[in-house]
Parts: C-alpha cells; structure tokens; sequence
C-alpha cells in the first residue's frame, strides 16, 4: 500500500515551487532604465520632450512647415504688414519684417540655426570638459593640479564676453565659428562636475576589486567609472543647452554673431527691436520661439535631474 504522506508531499512540491517562484524579487534596474522608468511619468518630461522633438524636426525639413522663402521680401506689399488669420496662408501668420520678408517662415528656419549650435556646443564641451575632468579625477596628483589651474584661468573669462573676442576674429561668423567660440570657453563646467563625480566614483569597492584583478587604465576608466559618474554630467549638458542657444542669440543680436544670410532668431530680433513701436509683432514671434525652446531644455534638465539624483526621489 503506498505511502499517503510520501504521495502528499510529491503533490506539494510543484505548489511550493510555484510559489516560491511568484515570490522571486524582479531582477534590479540599472540607473538608467530606473530613470527612464520615472521620467515617463513626469508631465513635464513629456512636454519637454515633445517640444524639443518638434523643433528638431522643424531645423532638419523646415520645407514641412512652410513653403515661403525666409529671404525673399517685398517692401512695396509687405512692409511691415500686420499677422493676418483671415485665410490659410502661412506667410500671413506672423507678418512681414523691415525688409518684407514673412517672419512666420524666417521663425521656421531660425530653428536650425539655434538646434544645430545649441547641439553641437553642447557635445563639443561634453566631450572636451568630460575627457579632461575623467583625467583629472582618476589620476590626480600634478596631472590633476595642471587641468585644474588651467580649468580656473579658462573659468574666469565670462563666456559672453570671451565669444565676442574671439568671433572678432573672425572675418566670416558662421554656426561653426560661433560653435568654435562657444566650445573654446564652455568645458570648463563640464571638467568640474565630470571631476568631482570621477573622485567620489573611483573610491567604490567595484574599482578596487577591479584594480585587484588586473584591469588595466583605460578599462577601468571607461568600463566602470564613466558608466557611474556621467549622470550628473547629462543633467547640467542638458540645461546649459538651452544656455548656449541663448547665448548665440544674444551674440547675433549684439551683431557678433551669426551674420546674413544665416537665419537667426538674434538677428531678427536685432532688426525688430528699432519698429518695436509701431509694429512689436516683428520682435513678439522670434523672441517668444527662443524663449519657448530655452524653456523646453530647462524643463528637460530639470526632469533628468531629479530622475538621476537619488536624493530627490
């Protein structure tokens, strides 16, 4: 006769097992996927990002918004024209500049100056602050005095005021040669943060044991202190995008900046700025577009920033 109690038991394994199944944890999320995780849910995450989503679609085909030339003007119909919304035209939308020119279509191709310049500034002093900051932590001693000294002199020379020496310099501003300007005085915010996240990294366990194991320089540096010290980077490269933009917008208006036949949302505003008076709809558009992509990247910083830092959860 068999065994009731052997029998029972037998039944019960697989019960158990279900259950201790159901009962596993979830496997751990890295910062990332944590972050991402949170940022789905914040409102203003999604703004943001739909926001900028649409101006850089707006800087790459610009040709979808609006088939007006940005360049072409008439002085004898359109000087100074009010914004008409009496029928489907985009031309009309905003008004006509000094020069006749629809200032609906020079706010669309304003984008792609400003995008590509925000951007490009943004990842040249990522880059070259980051680099040099990741040195300066992980080696320290007289590598990390040398960077640190020149880090200094560089983040004594106002950022403004350093751009119009050196686009002076040069005989034609173009994008590049205000990314150039911007780039040359900007990484030294990035070395700081990227530095002083590489120190505090570079004294966990998981490097030690990595240093016990034999992992040479190059692998430690790159495999397992910038994947853990890049988050506070991303959060201030994200804000000050929206900084650089404003910047060249303010070194276009200043006539330092980018020069025609570059469209600039500085230079109109520059041109505006002398019939505020009898026609403030020429100044309204271009500065309430930079001012609304401005804002857009400050939300966006913001939101990484509190999905990045643990002590805001």
């Amino acid at each position: 006769m068999p065994d009731l109690t052997e029998k029972k038991t037998a039944e019960e394994i697989p019960a158990q097992a279900a259950a201790v199944a159901a009962a596993k944890p979830e496997k751990a999320r890295s910062l990332g996927s944590d972050a991402w995780h949170d940022l789905r849910r914040k409102p203003i995450f999604v703004i943001s990002a739909l926001l900028i989503l649409l101006l850089i679609v707006i800087a790459i085909a610009p040709g979808l918004f609006t088939s007006v030339d940005p360049r072409a003007g008439d002085l004898r119909l359109h000087y100074l024209s009010k914004p008409n919304y009496s029928h489907f035209f985009q031309a009309d939308w905003f008004g006509y500049d000094l020069q006749g020119r629809s200032i609906y279509a020079r706010v669309i191709y304003g984008a792609r100056a400003s995008v590509v310049v925000g951007i490009c500034v943004t990842l040249g002093v990522t880059i070259l602050g980051g680099i040099a900051g990741m040195v300066a932590g992980y080696f320290g001693g007289w590598v990390d005095t040398i960077i640190s000294r020149v880090t200094d002199i560089f983040f004594g020379i106002p950022l403004l005021l350093g751009s119009l020496v050196i686009l002076n310099a040069f005989t034609s501003r173009t994008i590049w040669s205000v990314v150039f300007a911007l780039v040359a005085l900007g990484w030294t915010q990035m070395t700081r943060v990227m530095r002083g996240s590489v120190i505090t990294v570079k004294q966990s366990d998981f490097v030690t044991a990595a240093k016990a194991l034999g992992a040479g320089t190059g692998r430690i540096m790159f495999k397992h202190i910038l994947p853990n010290a890049i988050a506070p980077v991303i959060v201030v490269a994200t804000i000050a995008l929206g900084g650089y933009i404003a910047t060249e917008a303010t070194l276009s208006f200043l006539g330092i900046g980018l020069q025609d036949p570059t469209i600039s949302w500085g230079i109109d505003i520059s041109s505006a700025q002398k019939v505020i008076r009898t026609a403030p709809f020429s100044l309204f558009f271009p500065a309430g577009m930079l001012s609304i992509t401005v804002l857009a990247f400050i939300m966006l910083g913001d939101a990484v920033r509190d999905a990045l830092d643990p002590k805001l959860r």
